[in-house]
């Protein structure tokens, strides 16, 4: 087998294999050919080292990667491979605790808990707790809680190792409530498998004996991802033979947010003073340009472990970066290049990759994409218009646009929950069925339907919020009546009230959406002949948008995802977008409490992302970018800066400093996104509306600046007191004019006591 392994194997792979006794560290940069060094290893242990497969433990993160690890082994050690123990953290411990969990005070036969289990016990513990559950929600708690549990901290030790605020010991409360309840139901929830299974070991050495005489090799691969929780585990495993292999790159550690300790594997020769460091730093996959841009980058990183990678597949073309005044003229560049590239021959659609940092950044992309004809997927995730809470936000919209919508209204009749059960919901509908009217038309007749009882004044609630929002939306821009519904449903303080990951990108979704609209504002012209609102064209637009077909058929497409999403995959040609500070790094790490720490591991994710791509990286930026509608300028991102010229082919600008970021120039002239927005094709089905010259004059000087840019009062034609024209309302008198930020609330008495207060951006007002 060795004769095989040196034909195939490079030194520092094939002492990886060899180096089979005592503790070892194997640092693997990204490409270097890990899997190969772990499947082989296996091999090596059962074929040349004559170690019984039943004896060795092979620990991976998911079970995709220990299924194709099995049929790895099986490949090279023949059916000797199938006894090797080759599983995901969860799965083994589940084995372990289904033969001893009755040693810890479990029946052996304990349910396992998903997420959604834990939510309902979650909410259990609130109202036992007499807690408001609008103001605490059960993924704030479960989130803490399981942050807990990866640290090994019990509930009796939680308050102690979080500090003594009220919210803490809240939090402390609801964890020894939750735990109680989960003991009295004899179950576990994924977190626990692993606590458990720690918390047997220590109580109970005779069953650690019992695994610690069987595992007499194990291997743990992605070390850099392991928890606290996961390192006591394996260190526990190791200690009878201290035969431990642990394969992983410091440089890829980017899962801190789901409770990764990167320090597990920086400290791993204090925890094993006796441990052989093996590094493997050629790589298989890029060209070297692409390896010296990575190397340039991460070395900033202090807390790592120093290693260069390198490659026998050749210099490649220099790294290109390009900066553009908005983040829809970069959404077209890259799309125009990727069109290029594959007519040209040079790429196909699915040797192309577009990588962001947040899952908002996709709406330009895709929106470029559907009108650009590019096929495309989204990995990890769902197109922007199919997203939850942005459908439940069109949903609103459409409700107070079109009340026949059915479908809109019935989603949003209890999101947010207004106490309005499904029963009652039916009972509705029924009746709307019945005699032959809409949903909405009969929560408006509500006297007619029986059987209603108590909900009666909950959906007479929602139907004078709606008509409300009808009134309000006669004035308000949609990116205004977007942010009123937001407000008054509370939809936004619920998802921040939950305090997860995944709330905050929900968050940065809407704010998305929100932008979005602006945009779209920027462009609009006002009411067709057919009397079509603004809200209804916006409406129509995203619905064409969202439905265009999309080649579902194909397997040729680009691939959209996130940083995070895309670890572990390689692509022949990757675009980084939003190359920005406040965007990449993050503007959380930028501005938390340790921003070195934080950073670094932004640039360890930007490592990631540099990694991916085998023969042409792309790296793009936008001098400013809408955020919830506002235009922010930023600076190109610092890991940008941080490579050196010679590898790359364009020019990035020194910033200035600008608060708590930087900007290069800050030139009120820039378009905001419509820019390149409408020259992308989207033409507009509305036609211009019948005003005299000096009206649209003045619209187009007021939608057409800078969204940023605040609108001075004298910019106005009107003052109080003076008679003004609206097309709509026909002629009134000013009565006010007061300052609502970035534009001025109008109020005006119209002819026959019409009193109407309304946005001057918006109103259209002309003096008579």
């Amino acid at each position: 087998m060795m004769d095989d392994l040196q034909a195939i194997l490079n030194e520092n792979q094939l002492e990886g294999i060899t180096q089979t006794e005592g503790p070892v560290l194997i640092l693997a940069g990204a490409g270097s050919g890990k899997t190969r060094v772990l499947t082989h290893r296996v091999a090596y242990l059962i074929e040349n080292k004559h170690v019984e497969p039943y004896h060795i433990l092979a620990i991976t993160f998911t079970n995709k990667a220990a299924g194709e690890m099995k049929e790895r082994i099986h490949k090279l050690a023949g059916d000797s491979g199938e006894m090797v123990w080759v599983a995901t953290f969860h799965v083994t411990c589940v084995r372990i605790l289904r033969r001893f969990a009755d040693r810890i005070g479990y029946d052996n036969r304990f349910t396992i808990y998903d997420t959604d289990d834990s939510k309902t016990v979650m909410k259990e513990v609130i109202r036992k707790l007499k807690l408001d559950p609008k103001r605490y929600k059960e993924r704030y708690f479960l989130n803490k809680i399981s942050s807990a549990k990866n640290e090994l901290i019990p509930p009796e030790g939680y308050a102690a190792a979080a500090g003594s605020s009220p919210d803490v010991l809240l939090v402390a409360r609801a964890y020894a409530e939750y735990q109680a309840r989960l003991r009295s139901n004899n179950a576990m929830d994924f977190d626990d498998l692993l606590m458990k299974t720690v918390e047997l070991f220590r109580l109970d050495a005779e069953v650690l004996n019992i695994y610690q005489s069987r595992f007499r090799y194990i291997m743990v691969d992605e070390y850099q991802d392991t928890n606290t929780a996961q390192f006591a585990f394996i260190e526990l495993l190791a200690r009878a033979h201290g035969n431990l292999c642990v394969v992983g790159d410091d440089d890829q550690s980017i899962y801190k947010f789901r409770g990764a300790n990167i320090r597990n594997i920086l400290d791993f020769e204090q925890h094993f003073p006796d441990a052989k460091v093996i590094k493997l730093e050629q790589n298989y996959r890029s060209v070297q340009t692409v390896l010296d841009v990575a190397n340039s980058v991460i070395q900033n990183n202090r807390g790592r472990k120093e290693k260069k990678l390198w490659t026998d597949n050749g210099a490649g073309e220099r790294v290109i970066y390009r900066q553009f005044d908005s983040g829809a003229e970069e959404a077209l560049f890259i799309a125009s290049d990727i069109a290029k590239q594959q007519r040209f021959g040079n790429f196909n659609y699915r040797d192309c990759a577009v990588l962001y940092r947040t899952n908002a950044q996709s709406r330009l992309l895709e929106e470029q994409f559907l009108v650009s004809n590019i096929p495309y997927r989204i990995v990890g995730g769902v197109n922007f218009y199919g997203r939850r809470e942005i459908k439940d936000v069109l949903a609103y919209l459409k409700t107070i646009d079109n009340a026949r919508d059915d479908l809109a209204c019935r989603r949003i009749i209890n999101v947010p929950k207004r106490g309005i059960g499904a029963t009652t919901i039916s009972r509705v509908a029924d009746y709307a069925d019945d005699v032959g009217i809409g949903f909405y038309q009969a929560l408006q007749t509500l006297e007619e339907i029986p059987n209603i009882g108590r909900a009666k004044s909950k959906l007479n609630d929602f139907v004078l919020f709606i008509e409300g929002l009808k009134a309000e939306a006669e004035y308000l821009s949609v990116s205004e009546l977007i942010k009123k519904v937001l407000e008054l449903t509370g939809y936004v303080a619920e998802l921040e009230l939950e305090g997860t990951d995944e709330a905050k990108t929900r968050i940065e979704n809407i704010d998305e959406l929100v932008s979005k609209a602006v945009s779209f504002e920027k462009d609009y012209v006002g009411e067709d002949d057919d009397g079509r609102t603004m809200l209804s064209a916006f409406l129509e637009e995203v619905a064409l948008i969202a439905d265009i077909d999309r080649l579902e058929g194909d397997d040729d497409y680009v691939v959209l995802m996130t940083l995070h999403s895309a670890k572990g995959l390689e692509f022949d040609n990757v675009y980084l977008a939003g190359m920005e500070d406040g965007l990449f790094p993050s503007f959380l790490s930028i501005t938390a409490d340790n921003p070195d720490e934080e950073i670094e591991e932004e640039r360890r994710l930007c490592y990631v992302g540099i990694t991916r791509a085998k023969k042409r990286l792309v790296m793009t930026a936008a001098k400013m970018r809408m955020i919830r509608g506002e235009t922010r300028y930023s600076a190109t991102s610092r890991f940008v800066r941080e490579i050196p010229k010679e590898l790359l082919n364009g020019e990035v600008y020194e910033p200035r400093s600008y608060d708590n970021f930087t900007v290069e120039e800050e030139d009120d002239t820039v378009e905001e996104e419509k820019s390149v927005e409408r020259k992308a094709h989207f033409r507009r089905t509305v036609p211009a509306p019948k005003k005299s010259p000096t009206t649209a004059a003045t619209y187009q000087k007021k939608m057409s600046r800078d969204f940023g840019t605040k609108i001075e009062k004298n910019e106005l034609d009107y003052a109080v007191g003076d008679r003004v024209s609206h097309q709509k309302f026909g002629e009134g008198e000013v009565l006010s004019i007061n300052d609502g930020g970035r534009d001025f609330e109008v109020t005006v008495r119209f002819e026959g006591g019409n009193v109407r207060k309304m946005f001057a951006s918006f109103a259209k007002l002309t003096k008579v």
